[in-house]
């Protein structure tokens, strides 16, 4: 099984997209990293887990699930960076990969001692950009094969059918 853990912010603050919600809204650029991750775990079958610091959001540590994807707000005085080794230790196994998306560098040399593997905010951002165009190919294909009417017609016939639908004769 394959885990991808998220530094949160650090992505939001990364991608072009997350840091223009993220001038308006920050609770708006979460929730579209959340729904990307969700894309990006439907199709690649990953396990994601999206972690934030908890110095934007006070209070106790909360964990949650949005769109299967597990989201988690650190509690106070850790960082994200911190539980995301606290996870990448407790989640490696023999039958585990993990990786660890994240542009800082500290971090990555640290998840990368342990075993994890690192994706740079750049690298899940082209990765991410290049599964939404295959979803999209994906769609199209589908919409293509679909048939013009749920029983087979040739064309001509199809042809007669429409021009009796137009009032033709």
């Amino acid at each position: 099984m394959d885990i991808l853990l998220v530094d949160g912010y650090n992505i939001i603050g990364a991608w072009p997209e997350l840091q223009a919600l993220k001038s308006k809204d920050l609770s708006s650029a979460r929730d579209r990293l959340i729904e990307k991750m969700a894309e990006y775990q439907a199709y690649t079958g990953y396990r994601v887990i999206v972690v934030f610091d908890a110095h934007f959001v006070q209070g106790i540590e909360k964990k949650y699930k949005n769109f299967k994807v597990e989201v988690i707000f650190t509690r106070e005085n850790e960082t994200a960076d911190e539980r995301i080794e606290k996870l990448a230790i407790s989640l490696s196994n023999i039958k585990t990969q993990v990786h660890v998306a994240t542009s800082d560098f500290t971090e990555q040399w640290v998840i990368f001692g342990q075993g994890a593997l690192r994706k740079s905010a750049r690298e899940l951002l082209i990765e991410m950009e290049s599964i939404e165009k295959r979803i999209e190919k994906n769609v199209q294909k589908s919409f293509q094969k679909k048939p013009k009417s749920k029983i087979p017609l040739s064309d001509e016939i199809a042809e007669i059918f429409e021009k009796w639908r137009r009032g033709g004769q």
